[in-house]
């Protein structure tokens, strides 16, 4: 199983953004638990950051045929990027959207959520384990969806 995950603008900042809000963490230390978070359950994962909304249109389209799923946390373009919203459905692979915080819990623009209109799922207000539990959801949805067209 090969995962796209993606992460959006400020995401880079992890650690010195609002620490209050998002913790300690590092991007690079994101990335580095979560490729092992990964490799444990036998995923090969790629990772892009950008805070670019072309680049990450981008690196979503690029994502078909390669990839059997796209987690994404699109920071704030997840209320504001239909470019995106229309990427993730052309390519049409099962995505989950993560955010680090409960963004039903703060301003009110973040709980419009463009991005989740083509997304199978949601973690949001989990931290670092959100993208883990993206993970297994999407390893659950696609070994169901392998077995259905089996039968």
């Amino acid at each position: 199983m090969k995962f796209l995950i993606v992460n959006g603008p400020n995401l880079n900042m992890l650690g010195i953004r609002e620490p209050q809000l998002y913790g300690t963490l590092t991007y690079d230390e994101l990335v580095q638990y979560l490729a092992q978070q990964a490799a444990r359950l036998g995923v090969q994962a790629e990772f892009f950051q950008s805070n670019s909304e072309g680049e990450l249109v981008t690196a979503i389209q690029k994502a078909y045929g390669r990839m059997d799923g796209i987690i994404i946390n699109g920071g704030a373009y997840t209320h504001t990027s239909i470019a995106i919203l229309d990427a993730l459905k052309a390519v049409a692979l099962p995505a989950a959207e993560v955010h680090l915080t409960d963004v039903d819990s703060r301003e009110e623009f973040r709980r419009i959520s463009y991005l989740g209109m083509a997304c199978c799922c949601r973690f949001s207000g989990e931290g670092k384990q959100g993208y883990v539990h993206a993970m297994e959801k999407l390893l659950e949805i696609i070994g169901n969806n392998n077995t259905n067209s089996i039968n």
